[in-house]
């Protein structure tokens, strides 16, 4: 009988696809059943061959043997996961398997990860394609009765291959060149470059910046109601003259105010979009300070092993049409815990429209939401709950109605100038009531704060008790967050300078930096490469970053170019662009950026040198600030030698509740603080022993609960003794 072979890209994937496909007999990395055969990669088992595989020469990084332009770029397998490979090739070519099933992720990666598979065994056989976004025991079967044929995701394949090859291409001959060139490890490449040249603009543009003195008024009646001033012609809050400001001021006294405009506009305010990973990453990031890398791993474990999220790496914030009979099932999953009554209400509102459900901005997944699969919440971790209640309270929130409220708009005149209220009334609170007091409120819009308004009719004259002056100054942009730097590589063009702008507006919606997969690797390899550095939550350049961007080529930098790089992968994902066309452009430009390299008389200079040296090379080490605190690295990129010095841990400061940073080896340890708080290790052990003790457990009050429910059920409530001996202990 004829078997089929499915290739899951992880183990626990693997384990649930046999489980469905009844393969109970277990091998040494696989399951077999009568029809199946289901084995997995762990991640990646081939990959590009490093430079030495084209060349003895090129095991020594030497700036003469540059631009590396092979003719065909090598798979090889990798070392560690060789024996998996050789599992999976096996399995592969057995005579009685006819059929080859890639259930690898369903994206751009996942394809890669099995062709590259299956090119490397040498296989030819046809191939069928599992596409599902959710690993629930019901979609993997729903997704077998409708495989589809492997030729459908040939381009998706080929526009994988096309950016492997342009990543490697570029990094390999850009990293090579500039590290050889000026002898320190620099690394660059297509996609982190241009992310490290926004970082580098957005601090440029701060420490630019001249704040400007801005001036208005404030008129205070006596019923209570504050008037902002607003100039008659430009609606602009903002006087920024003093002496025009003042001259008014003066001219106007104290006088009455009379109502000439008491406006009520009903206005409705939908619920944000269903979360991609990228919106996800963000709102993770600002509500919890989770870096990019962070979410991902914890969506995948929500995804992978709880099962009761989606398919991650979506870059939809819609559903497609298929999804809505699903929906019933999904909000009954999540009906637990804090998710009954709302999810009740939800269930009475499963007309999604557009702004849920559009098949035109749906491609490889929908967004991010909950799948069939029950969820039990005590089974979570802290992190997989906090994202997990994200992921569902948005969905929920999208099957309510609008939050509607009555918008009141006062305008009087004060001497023949003009001063506006505002205020609002809740009609209903919607979508809203997901979210309790989570949602914070619209943004203060022309500096006219809501209130509580009074009873006002037009023609009505009011009695000024006061008109105050007030007064501040414009602000400079923030600094970059994980957040807010993944928001800029998503949409470059509201990041850049006018001069490019208008082309990035004609890439359209994928004119981004990297992908919605890529983005979280890319941000850590500049933190890994010393590049950028945490400032509290902030990004900010190191000095090692500001003279990587003025070494390399100015086009390199442009994020602008990346981004019209990732509009043609797309375009051969779609078969419009032929892969060889895009990847001979990047050969070429491979090229022109070494040879510019070679010619520029730049140098590069450490300005981070410490007294200590290398105990490997006797090379005076540098000190850097990684991520997660100072380390010493060996300046010389061939010997590698890199330590601690300080680590940021999870402890935090008794007296600004800021995380501790760790300094120090052994007794000598001491826990330093932002705010000036410094404090021994052992001396920290004491106090957090200390508190330990004097903390009720949760256990102590969970069987507290138990024993005053038992005593009530018995007749015998002894609360107060009961109380005293859990609360009062020594």
């Amino acid at each position: 009988m004829s078997k089929t072979v499915v290739l899951a890209e992880k183990p626990s994937v693997g384990k649930d696809i046999a489980k469905v496909l009844r393969c109970h007999k277990q091998g040494n990395g696989y399951f077999e059943g009568d029809r199946y055969v289901v084995t997995w990669a762990f991640g990646h088992l081939v990959t590009h061959a490093d430079p030495e595989a084209y060349g003895e020469q090129y095991k020594k990084w030497r700036l003469e043997d540059l631009p590396l332009l092979p003719d065909r770029l090598k798979l090889v397998v990798i070392k560690k996961t060789g024996r998996q490979f050789q599992q999976v090739k096996q399995l592969m070519s057995r005579p009685d398997v006819k059929e080859i099933v890639i259930a690898t992720d369903a994206g751009r990666e996942g394809e890669l990860v099995a062709r590259w598979v299956i090119e490397k065994a040498h296989v030819k056989k046809p191939i069928k394609r599992l596409w599902i976004s959710s690993v629930t025991d019901k979609a993997i079967k729903e997704g077998f009765q409708r495989l589809r044929d492997g030729k459908e995701y040939e381009n998706l394949y080929h526009s994988a291959a096309a950016r492997a090859e342009a990543d490697w291409l570029v990094g390999i001959n850009a990293t090579r060149a500039l590290t050889c060139k000026h002898n320190a490890q620099l690394s660059c490449g297509r996609v982190q470059t241009p992310t490290l040249a926004m970082i580098a603009q957005r601090e440029a543009e701060i420490k630019n910046f001249k704040p400007k003195a801005f001036y208005g008024m404030e008129a205070e009646a006596e019923n209570g109601l504050k008037l902002v001033w607003q100039d008659g012609k430009s609606k602009d809050w903002r006087i920024f003259s003093q002496e025009k400001r003042d001259r008014l001021l003066s001219m106007l006294g104290n006088r009455e105010a009379v109502v000439t405009e008491v406006r009520k506009t009903k206005k409705k305010r939908f619920v944000p979009s269903l979360y991609d990973l990228t919106e996800l990453q963000r709102e993770a990031n600002q509500r919890f300070g989770y870096s990019a890398k962070e979410t991902l791993s914890t969506l995948q474990s929500l995804y992978e092993y709880h099962k009761v999220v989606t398919y991650p790496r979506t870059d939809s914030r819609y559903l497609s049409s298929d999804i809505v009979s699903t929906l019933k099932d999904r909000i009954e999953a999540c009906r637990v815990g804090p998710y009954v009554q709302l999810a009740q209400q939800a269930r009475l509102h499963l007309k999604p429209g557009k702004h849920v459900v559009d098949d035109s901005k749906v491609s490889d997944h929908h967004a991010i939401i909950p799948t069939e699969e029950p969820v039990f919440l005590d089974k979570l971790s802290v992190k997989e709950r906090k994202i997990y209640d994200l992921v569902v309270k948005r969905f929920l929130a999208v099957m309510y109605p609008p939050f509607e409220y009555e918008q009141t708009t006062v305008r009087a005149d004060i001497g023949g100038e003009t001063f506006v209220a505002k205020g609002k009334v809740i009609l209903a609170q919607g979508w809203k009531q997901v979210y309790g007091d989570l949602v914070e409120e619209e943004e203060e819009k022309e500096g006219i704060k809501e209130q509580i308004l009074p009873k006002l009719t037009e023609g009505q004259r009011l009695a000024i008790r006061a008109i105050n002056p007030t007064q501040g100054e414009t602000k400079p942009p923030e600094l970059f967050t994980e957040g807010s730097l993944l928001a800029a590589m998503e949409n470059p063009a509201k990041f850049m300078g006018n001069e490019r702008k208008d082309l990035i507006k004609t890439l359209g919606e994928t004119g981004g930096l990297g992908t919605v997969a890529t983005r979280a690797d890319i941000i850590e390899k500049l933190f890994d490469s010393f590049l950028i550095e945490k400032n509290g939550k902030h990004i900010r350049i190191t000095s090692k970053g500001k003279q990587l961007l003025d070494l390399v080529p100015e086009e390199l930098k442009s994020p602008a170019l990346t981004a019209k790089w990732e509009q043609k992968l797309s375009a051969i994902a779609k078969g419009k662009l032929n892969k060889a066309a895009f990847v001979s452009e990047m050969r070429g430009y491979a090229k022109a950026v070494v040879n510019e390299i070679k010619e520029s008389e730049k140098t590069f200079r450490h300005d981070n040198l410490s007294t200590k040296k290398c105990p490997d090379c006797g090379k005076r080490l540098l000190e850097v600030k990684g991520k997660k605190g100072q380390m010493l690295v060996c300046q010389d990129r061939e010997c590698g030698y890199r330590k601690s010095v300080s680590i940021v841990t999870n402890a935090r400061c008794p007296e600004c509740k800021k995380k501790l940073e760790l300094r120090g080896e052994g007794e000598g340890r001491i826990f330093v603080c932002t705010c000036g708080h410094r404090e021994k290790y052992a001396a920290f052990q004491q106090r957090k022993e200390k508190e330990k003790k004097g903390k009720v457990s949760r256990r102590e009050i969970a069987n507290y609960i138990k024993q005053q429910n038992k005593q009530q059920e018995e007749g015998h409530p002894a609360l107060k003794e009961a109380l005293s001996k859990l609360f009062n202990q020594d």
